[in-house]
């Protein structure tokens, strides 16, 4: 089996689809115009990663309350101190930032309405 993508029921997903698409590269390769405004993200080398959708009949996570270590979504970054200051003038808030000893720099931001944001500026790339 390939992985095709992960799903997030948001309470805006109008604004949530923006700003990943505005601050973070994605680009929708499929968006409902009306609810649940449905929409399937895509990364920079044209893969689908993420879903997110607006379903009142679910129930819609209040990320800032879950631990960033329990979910987190992640992104390569070849900059991320650069990165994580763009995203924090852009609505994003610091959680936390870790240099680790094979030279990798991971930073734990917070998308505007809480969702964990991982930076991954590593030193030997996945």
């Amino acid at each position: 089996m390939i992985f095709e993508h992960f799903a997030v029921n948001v309470a805006d997903a109008v604004s949530v689809v923006e700003w990943y698409e505005s601050n973070m590269g994605l680009k929708a390769r499929v968006a409902d115009k009306k609810t649940p405004f449905m929409t399937f993200l895509e990364d920079s080398t044209g893969r689908v990663v993420i879903e997110l959708y607006q379903r009142s009949d679910a129930p819609v996570t209040d990320f800032s309350k879950e631990n960033s270590l329990s979910f987190h979504v992640a992104f390569v970054s070849e900059n991320a101190e650069q990165d994580k200051k763009r995203l924090l003038e852009n609505g994003a808030t610091f959680e936390v930032e870790v240099n680790l000893e094979d030279g990798s720099h991971i930073v734990m931001l917070r998308d505007p309405w809480g969702m964990p944001l991982q930076l991954c500026q590593r030193a030997n790339p996945f």
